[in-house]
Parts: C-alpha cells; sequence; structure tokens
C-alpha cells in the first residue's frame, strides 16, 4: 500500500500546475494533502471525483487558509474531521482514516514563526495530539502519522542548522516535543532507510534556494514502534515541482 503526503500550498494552484496528472501517473492507493485553502465549494468537479478516488476534505474556517483532505483508491473504514479540540479543528488541520490495520492521520501541524502565542499553538498542538496518539496505540490500534510536521528534527534535517538555531520549526522546544514522540515509542519512517544527508522536502521560494538544495526536511510519516515491520519503504521525491514542498511517501504491507 502506498500512501504519500503532500503539502501543495493551494490545491486549486496544485490543479493548474498538473496535480491530477500527477495522481494519475504515480496511481497511489492514498494521498493526504495539506494546506489546500479552499472550501470544497470552490473546486473543480475534477478535484473532487472522476479520477478513481474518494476524496475526503477539512477545510478551516478562515478563508484561504491551512486545510486538509485525503485521496483514497479504497474507501476507508471510516473518516474523521479533526480531533475534536475546537481550536485546532477550526483551522482545518487534521483528517483521520481507518484503514484495515492502521489509523491514518493526515494532518497540517500549526507553524510557529509568527508570534510567541502561535509557537506555543504549535507545541500545545503536538502535546494535545501526543496524548491522543498514545490513546489510539494503548487500545490496540497501530497509527501513521504523516503530513506537513513543520520541524525539522535533528542537524540532518536542514541545510544549515547553525542559521537556524533561534527561528521557528528549528527552536529547542519544538525539537523536543519530537524527541518526546520518540520516547513515546514513534519512529520517523524515513530514517529507517535513508540515513544519508541533504534530504529535504521544503524550500524557500527565494531564488535559487532550490536548485543548491538549501531545503529542510519537515514533511514525515511516523508510525508507532509495534507497525514498523510493517513499514518496507519510506522515500521524499525532490524531483516533483508544483509547491515550496515536495511529496514523501510511506510503503507498508497490507494485510
Amino acid at each position: 500500500m502506498d500512501i504519500y503526503s503532500w503539502n501543495v500550498n493551494g490545491v486549486r494552484a496544485a490543479e493548474r500546475k498538473d496535480f491530477l496528472g500527477w495522481l494519475s501517473m504515480v496511481q497511489p492507493d492514498v494521498v493526504c494533502l495539506q494546506e489546500t485553502k479552499a472550501r470544497v465549494d470552490q473546486l473543480s468537479s475534477h478535484l473532487i471525483k472522476d479520477h478513481g478516488y474518494h476524496t475526503y476534505w477539512h477545510s478551516a474556517e478562515r478563508p484561504g487558509y491551512s486545510g486538509v483532505a485525503i485521496f483514497c483508491k479504497e474507501k476507508p473504514l471510516y473518516v474523521q474531521e479533526g480531533l475534536g479540540i475546537e481550536k485546532y479543528d477550526r483551522e482545518g488541520r487534521v483528517l483521520i482514516t481507518e484503514h484495515e490495520n492502521f489509523l491514518l492521520y493526515n494532518i497540517y501541524f500549526p507553524n510557529g514563526q509568527r508570534d510567541r502565542e502561535r509557537l506555543n499553538y504549535k507545541l500545545e498542538f503536538y502535546e494535545d495530539l501526543l496524548k491522543i496518539l498514545d490513546e489510539q496505540v494503548a487500545s490496540g490500534n497501530n497509527v501513521v502519522i504523516g503530513g506537513d510536521w513543520n520541524t525539522a528534527h535533528k542537524p540532518i534535517d536542514l541545510a544549515r542548522p547553525k542559521d537556524n538555531k533561534k527561528t521557528s520549526g528549528f527552536l529547542p522546544e519544538e525539537r523536543a516535543l519530537l524527541d518526546k514522540y520518540e520516547e513515546h515509542g514513534y519512529v520517523d519512517t524515513f530514517r529507517l532507510f535513508h540515513p544519508e544527508p541533504n534530504r529535504y522536502s521544503w524550500w524557500s521560494y527565494r531564488y535559487g534556494v532550490r536548485a543548491r538544495n538549501i531545503g529542510w526536511r519537515i514533511d514525515y510519516f511516523w508510525v508507532n514502534e509495534s507497525f514498523v515491520d510493517s513499514v518496507t519503504d519510506a522515500n521524499i521525491h525532490d524531483d516533483v515541482m508544483g509547491s515550496d514542498h515536495c511529496p514523501v511517501s510511506l510503503e507498508v504491507r497490507s494485510e
């Protein structure tokens, strides 16, 4: 089962940049999109149907902001919009789909760069999500957490760690929370297969930055430890254009 995640930085813009052509060519089983920036009633019928996928959308109350979507070849057993926490759900940050042997969390994690209030909101989101995930795992469910995590975990995960020690996305308190996820038994699947440096999933739009690969790895698939044996591959597809992020993928055994 191939699962992709991609922050498209506006799904309508992505459609104009041939997102549907990419979808038709790659044919993943599931695609998680973040930062869709649109309500369903603003979308073309081509995005919603007629491409062989069931689509599910969770939009923000604020127009043109945030939002997530999931495209599934096979209809999920269950779909949930949001975490059930209003301060996060009104920003359209989470879609959960249930599959045969795991729950898939498609998440657009908050960005903390605006001010301290938003940084605190981001840190609270990490903490509250972790409690929910722990409850699911304790009850016997496997979880796959994919999306734009908005934090580079370790120095290897960005091109210029020394220059960004005081930048949200690489602050000690943000990175410490990803350490906490590891301590609770969650695994960054990409690093199971790729210990090498210089692999990134986001680049600034500033001229020449992507060409010189001055990037950050902030798009991940994490899984609970007992599900790791079901993971057969994980990768970053940095040759795919159309956004300031590129797609990342996870391959799991379907049972």
